[in-house]
């Protein structure tokens, strides 16, 4: 039987019918339309499906979407800042820290959850802050340091404006 949720994705809110059974990830992919969020492994191992749900990262894949209701989810899309990259997807393009782009979405909605709790996070915080997102495409070494970068950019605007 179907149910009328709310969910609120990227600062909107969207009025849906879904089974009790329906995940996060097919909601927001079909549902909603916002393709950015991965369908990975549909087990929660490979963290492509990554969205964060009141700031923090959640397996979309392993979330029903009757849970989400009442929370504040941001995807990928939701991510920039009009037609301006985010700072760490910015830091993703200039490092060379995209491959093939699967992985990217949930890998900078990690980073992002991870900046935003430790803003000078340290090399073996980063890699545990990302741990939970597989890229079969790079050794994650740009990704790290783009990562590192975004950090030096955000801290590089937070003191702009506090001047």
């Amino acid at each position: 039987m179907k149910r009328l949720i709310t969910l609120n994705i990227n600062g909107q809110d969207f009025d849906l019918a879904v089974s009790p059974r329906d995940l996060l990830v097919d909601v927001i992919r079909r549902k909603v339309g916002l393709t950015g969020t991965k369908k990975g492994c549909g087990q929660g191992d490979c963290g492509a499906c990554t969205v964060l749900v009141d700031g923090r990262p959640v397996l979309s894949c392993l979330t029903l979407a009757v849970a989400a209701q009442g929370k504040k989810i941001q995807t990928i899309e939701g991510f920039s800042e009009g037609e301006k990259l985010h700072p760490i997807q910015a830091s993703f393009v200039e490092h060379g820290a995209v491959q093939c782009g699967f992985c990217t979405p949930g890998m900078i909605l990690s980073a992002k959850a991870l900046l935003d709790r430790s803003p000078d996070p340290s090399e073996e915080e980063i890699k545990r802050g990302i741990a939970g997102n597989l890229c079969r495409c790079t050794g994650y070494k740009k990704i790290v340091e783009s990562i590192e970068a975004a950090a030096e950019k955000l801290a590089a605007r937070e003191e702009g404006r506090m001047s």
